[in-house]
């Protein structure tokens, strides 16, 4: 898959997984492993890109006497998420063309 195309799921399928509630990294592996296997070298810069790009804020809460960074989705992100599948539409119709097309077999002779 095309490490970009790849990128931009990955990225919409974090801001999911944090659209309804907060969440902290292990427990967004957690909730994306039915659906993709991310890992946390994976995650983390996806995580940091996100925030920089104004899609996630991050804090900090205490948890078992420990602090947890927490990520928390902003408008910007919940913006993204229907964009995105606005894009992948686009992406879908692509593909179908290439399949219907390319099934024919060769065309010119």
């Amino acid at each position: 898959m095309d490490i970009q195309l790849k990128r931009g799921l990955l990225e919409t399928c974090v801001l999911a997984a944090i659209a309804d509630c907060d969440s902290y990294g292990y427990k967004i592996i957690k909730d994306l492993s039915g659906v993709v296997e991310i890992s946390e070298s994976t995650l983390y810069p996806i995580l940091k890109r996100l925030e920089s790009g104004g899609y996630l804020r991050v804090f900090t809460e205490e948890h078992n006497s420990r602090l947890r960074k927490y990520y928390a989705i902003t408008k910007q992100g919940l913006e993204r998420i229907p964009a995105f599948l606005a894009e992948w539409e686009e992406v879908a119709r692509v593909v179908n063309y290439i399949k219907t097309n390319s099934e024919g077999g060769d065309k010119n002779g």
